[in-house]
């Protein structure tokens, strides 16, 4: 069931969330839950484009985060909340475990105090390990680790999903989503804020800023200079299927105050990632990746395991992460503006991004929007699956016998078919393009990136697109706030 969406009151929203990222879209979807108008604005053209969509994908317990931190809390109560929630949905995750790899005395020494601080988390079950225990669960593992940290339930996650899903839930609670709606101003009188965005103007009596790489400017907009983003790239690279059975766990180093630094790790959809790199950047939108990036992660794999290397690279790509001039998360309210800050939302926002929009919400009824939870919901959204460890539709019979589409394979590297193509175009938050279609299906994402099956999905697209010319996809058109 997807409900209408709430119409603003007079043309103004009860709230709008500057963001559709990971973040943004959950807060949407928890507001959305209430009687309230929602609207979620995002400046490009299509949800969890920004930071969501390239990160290390890791569903994290939050063993690692500063005890005492708003960060520990919520990552801690985020992992459960998004665990459960990826259940409902059929969000792809799989519980690999992690370990804590030691490769010098330093390291090994610091291992305890891991164990502790998670232990001040509330994760109690870490545990210790030595050398010869590291090899045996790790026999690819190159030589010289001298012991580990294991944290069973770190997991790997469909980042692209996540969003996707929470965005997909929001709209059908009745949120209004508005893509290519940059914010370039802001104007305020009594009772509501209008953001003038690159496509007209958005009024609202509330709102939420989580503008990710750009929250620092909108928090500017609306007159306070309380922190600034630094861009901070992290270049990764995706090696074949075939390494697969090399890496059945995420491979931690020891963390340094630079952040969790480079890691091995399995994906969901069947391959082994090598990264992050991290270099802080001016440009907010370079996500390029260089030679010294790539030349850097290969050393470290050689180091870190020399029988990864010789596999062979599907791709690499770049993300940016929203680093900050401080240590925790910065949210905080401003109850006489009516606005709310979510800012400095780390690597960690995707694991905790359920339990960011729970805090929220807190946090704008304390400050004196009223919130009245709906009576009834709509079941949250079944999503495509894009997991290897679950079945995929070219492997479901009795769905091809009911639609010959799912057996129509068009992307033969990741083996997408026709039928996912079709639906992630008529999909309640459709794919408006090709990389759209890539976080969707996984089309083009394989050994050939598209070289082979590009112009098959393409034209695919073409035949199959939603029409959505508008502000925002499937909207009321006479809804048009610009």
């Amino acid at each position: 069931m997807t409900t209408a969406p709430h119409r603003p009151r007079g043309d103004v929203f009860d709230v709008a969330v500057i963001g559709a990222g990971v973040v943004g879209a959950a807060i949407a979807r928890e507001l959305s839950g209430h009687h309230v108008s929602v609207a979620l604005i995002e400046a490009r053209d299509d949800v969890g484009d920004g930071t969501s969509k390239a990160n290390t994908a890791i569903l994290h317990t939050g063993f690692d985060a500063v005890p005492g931190t708003l960060e520990s809390r919520l990552v801690a109560r985020g992992h459960h909340a998004l665990s459960a929630y990826a259940k409902a949905t059929g969000i792809p995750v799989e519980r690999t475990g992690a370990v804590l790899v030691a490769w010098n005395d330093e390291e090994l020494d610091a291992l305890p105090g891991l164990r502790a601080k998670a232990e001040a988390n509330g994760y109690t079950h870490c545990r210790i390990v030595d050398a010869e225990e590291i090899h045996r669960v790790l026999p690819a593992l190159g030589a010289g680790a001298l012991g580990g940290l294991t944290v069973p339930d770190e997991s790997i996650i469909c980042t692209w999903t996540t969003t996707l899903a929470l965005a997909t839930d929001a709209r059908q609670r009745g949120t209004t989503l508005l893509l290519e709606h940059a914010v370039t101003g802001v104007g305020r009188d009594e009772e509501t804020t209008t953001l003038h965005t690159s496509a007209g103007e958005v009024r609202a009596r509330w709102v939420v800023n989580a503008a990710g790489l750009g929250a620092d400017h909108v928090d500017r907009l609306f007159g306070h200079d309380r922190f600034t983003v630094t861009p901070r790239r992290g270049e990764l690279l995706v090696f074949d299927k075939l390494a697969r059975p090399l890496v059945d766990r995420i491979v931690l180093p020891v963390p340094t105050f630079r952040g969790k630094g480079v890691l091995i790790s399995p994906t969901v959809y069947g391959n082994v990632m090598l990264g992050p790199t991290a270099e802080d950047l001016e440009d907010r939108s370079d996500t390029a990746t260089s030679e010294d990036g790539l030349d850097f992660l290969l050393a470290m794999g050689e180091r870190l395991m020399p029988r990864l290397t010789a596999e062979e690279v599907t791709a690499c790509y770049a993300g940016l992460r929203a680093a900050v001039d401080h240590s925790d998360y910065l949210i905080e309210a401003t109850p006489g503006q009516r606005y709310l800050l979510v800012g400095g939302i780390r690597s960690t926002g995707l694991s905790a991004s359920l339990a960011i929009a729970e805090h929220c919400r807190g946090l704008l009824e304390k400050a004196g929007l009223p919130l009245e939870p709906r009576d009834t919901l709509p079941a949250p959204p079944r999503m495509p699956n894009l997991g290897e460890a679950t079945r995929r539709p070219y492997q479901d019979a009795g769905l091809i016998a009911r639609d010959p589409a799912y057996g129509t394979v068009v992307c033969f590297c990741e083996r997408v078919t026709e039928g996912e193509i079709r639906d992630a175009c008529h999909a309640p938050v459709p794919a408006r393009g090709l990389d759209g279609l890539r976080r969707r299906t996984r089309a083009m994402n394989g050994r050939c990136q598209g070289a082979f099956c590009g112009a098959a999905v393409a034209a695919l697209r073409e035949k199959h697109h939603a029409h959505d010319g508008c502000h925002s996809q499937g909207e009321d058109k006479d809804e048009d706030t610009r």
